[in-house]
């Protein structure tokens, strides 16, 4: 996969399922911004995903 392809599909995860999480928005009102990126890094699946699509752009 090119570059520009790995961008496009990190975009595409990050539209598709990060933007309107109910899970990220509920984690955030409830324990703050940074338990809800802590989730996100570590426990969500399309997190797991963006950090195998980062670990390739490095």
């Amino acid at each position: 996969m090119s570059r520009t392809e790995l961008l496009n599909e990190v975009e595409d995860l990050l539209n598709m399922y990060c933007k309107d999480c109910l899970v990220k928005a509920a984690l955030r009102k409830e324990k703050g911004k940074i338990a809800a990126h802590k989730f996100c890094i570590s426990e969500c699946t399309v997190g797991e995903k963006l950090k195998q699509y980062g670990d390739k752009l490095s």
